[in-house]
């Protein structure tokens, strides 16, 4: 079966990542068509981008480096959730995918973003990235807005349709995660034989 990380894209104190991840994963778990997990940047405590050699040699030094790869490439497909912070993805996000690349590659992503506006414009910068990435990120994004789907601007209540864009946005995810499996396994079989 298809696993899809949550990923909560902030670490910052009070944050409303936390409850927007879990809201995005107790509804994904009610799906039967893929595995659901949440994986919080906390849990990780990756300093600023510290390895020697770029991503792309896959040659890591340190422990956090290589648990978070561990991590990461066990998944088929990600689901980022992300605050906007100053027009963009937060620096710790970015950092932390910054940190990888082989273990991105070939597979598919979607957004669920909050902030004034709804968070649109750090998800604009992250399909960036996933293109650089090799990471097929889907059309519909889900845009929280930071005045309209939460009290105090603190407390998460989301209106009705965005559970609609959250379930079209999985079913994207899953379809391209399954489309690009047996690129992953073809790709996986030539590293296997080099």
């Amino acid at each position: 079966m298809l696993k899809v990380a949550v990923i909560i894209g902030s670490t910052r104190p009070g944050r409303n990542g936390e409850a927007v991840a879990n809201w995005v994963h107790n509804l994904a778990a009610k799906r039967t068509d893929a595995e659901f997990e949440l994986v919080d940047l906390r849990d990780f405590d990756l300093p600023h981008l510290d390895e020697e050699m770029p991503a792309v040699t896959g040659r890591y030094s340190r422990a956090h480096t290589r648990k978070w790869a561990a991590k990461i490439v066990s998944f088929d497909a990600y689901v980022f959730v992300t605050p906007e912070y100053n027009r963009s993805a937060p620096g710790v996000l970015k950092n932390a995918i910054d940190f990888l690349y082989t273990e991105w590659n070939d597979k598919a992503a979607g957004f669920v973003s909050y902030g004034v506006e709804g968070g649109s414009r750090a998800v604009e910068a992250l399909r960036l990235v996933m293109g650089e990435l090799q990471v097929a990120d889907v059309r519909t994004q889900v845009g929280l807005s930071l005045a309209t789907d939460f009290e105090n601007y603190s407390v998460l209540r989301p209106a009705a349709r965005h559970e609609d864009l959250l379930m079209t946005m999985l079913d994207q995810v899953i379809a391209w995660g399954e489309a690009l499996r047996p690129l992953r396994h073809q790709l996986a079989a030539v590293g296997d034989q080099g």
